[in-house]
């Protein structure tokens, strides 16, 4: 008896694990039975719930300041880099000094030495033979300011194709009459002088000034072009304004200070003349003594010469730091522009006036929104205003003319011109 229960209730325990099994078969389906059964009727979705509401973000907080990259670092030999200066020094304040800080600028990067040879004399001989000795030291870039270095340069890029030569402000050529020569290894930077120097006399007349002089150093084309331009400017503010302005004009024939130019100075600013325009290099001393003892105005060149006097307004720039700058770390970039010319204006950045924060304190009415006007003016060549500032090609042509014979086709309106030779 005992034995016919056990066997009941294994059969009751065993039928209950069956019903169990299959009522959870039934509630969970397989996979494969889930996706061919037809779905469920739809129930309507729980009525939605207003999101919570969103936090206002963290206030951003302004990004670091970003830092100037590290410029590129470049294999630049101890001896690579040499600057030969021609009459004038390193603190000239003036060409070679402009010219010397762009290349010390990329050597300062490369924590290689700025090289220099200053000539004892001067002549295309002398020159060459500077050139000779920075090669021998180890040049492998050799910059030269100044058309002083035509000559040696032309000479110099052939017998050592494997230095870039860095002209500045000049071709290379044997003689005047031949045309230049820029060879694969050397660059010629030039200026639109005339352009900067344009910007110099709108702006002297525009402040007020009437009677004006410049002082030139010797008649080489970029000091030339500085003067053209300067009485262009001098001509347009005038018309400007509808006043009627005097100018007086003289190639020094020298760029150091000397005493005969000091006294000329002096002469002009006791009769009358308001403000030189001083484009000689060195003879800026001479015009600043000058203007210091008899209460004149003074325009520098070249670079921004407001530090060296008091009487010093303004400045015709050129942009020599930062192209020397450029044409030498782009022998080590790869993209040298061996064999070619640039020739830099206003629109390429390569001449203007000083336009920093202090740069019109000196200025009497002309406002930096005033230069703004005028440069863009130059920069988009409105109305041909680029096109229609005097330049050298505009001087009647000839041998033993005099300045004045020169500038005799050069027509002004309310510009009366007085050249003394």
């Amino acid at each position: 008896m005992k034995k016919i229960l056990a066997i009941l209730l294994a059969l009751v325990m065993i039928l209950g694990l069956v019903a169990s099994c299959a009522k959870k078969e039934e509630a969970e389906p397989t996979t494969a039975e889930a996706e061919a059964t037809e779905p469920a009727e739809e129930t309507e979705p729980a009525e939605e719930t207003e999101p919570a509401e969103e936090t206002e973000p963290a206030e951003e907080t302004e990004p670091a300041e970003e830092t100037e990259p590290a410029p590129e670092a470049f294999e630049v030999g101890e001896k690579d880099l040499y600057l030969i200066t021609d009459l004038g020094t390193l603190d000239d304040k003036s060409f070679n000094q402009g010219s010397f800080e762009g290349m010390k600028d990329f050597a300062d990067e490369n924590n290689v030495p700025a090289n220099y040879i200053k000539p004892a004399d001067e002549g295309d001989q002398i020159y060459k033979d500077a050139v000779d000795q920075a090669v021998a030291d180890g040049a492998k870039v050799v910059v030269t300011p100044g058309f002083l270095f035509e000559a040696a340069i032309y000479e110099a890029q052939e017998q050592y194709p494997d230095v870039k030569f860095v002209a500045v402000d000049f071709e290379p050529r044997a003689d005047y009459e031949n045309p230049p020569l820029v060879a694969d290894n050397t660059v010629a930077i030039l200026y639109k002088e005339q352009e900067t120097g344009f910007l110099a006399g709108y702006a002297a007349v525009k402040d007020g000034y009437t009677k004006l002089g410049f002082m030139g150093g010797i008649a080489v084309p970029a000091v030339v072009n500085f003067g053209l331009g300067y009485l262009s400017g001098a001509e347009y503010a005038a018309k400007e304004l509808g006043v009627d302005v005097e100018v007086k004009y003289n190639y020094t024939g020298s760029f150091v200070a000397k005493p005969e130019i000091n006294t000329l100075a002096n002469t002009w600013y006791s009769t009358g003349t308001e403000i030189i325009f001083s484009c000689g290099g060195g003879i800026l001393a001479s015009v600043t003594k000058a203007a210091e003892d008899n209460g004149g105005k003074v325009i520098g060149v070249d670079v921004d010469q407001v530090a060296e006097s008091e009487t010093i307004v303004t400045s015709a720039m050129k942009s020599l730091r930062s192209s020397v700058y450029e044409a030498v770390k782009s022998v080590y970039a790869g993209n040298f522009p061996g064999g070619t010319t640039l020739r830099l204006g206003v629109k390429e950045g390569g001449v203007q006036l000083p336009d920093g924060p202090e740069s019109f304190d000196r200025f009497k009415t002309f406002t930096r929104e005033d230069y703004e006007a005028i440069f863009n003016k130059v920069k988009d060549n409105t109305d041909g205003i680029a096109d229609s500032i005097y330049n050298l090609d505009d001087l009647v042509a000839g041998e033993g003319l005099s300045v004045a014979e020169q500038m005799a086709g050069l027509e002004f309106e309310k510009l009366k011109l007085e050249v003394i030779e």
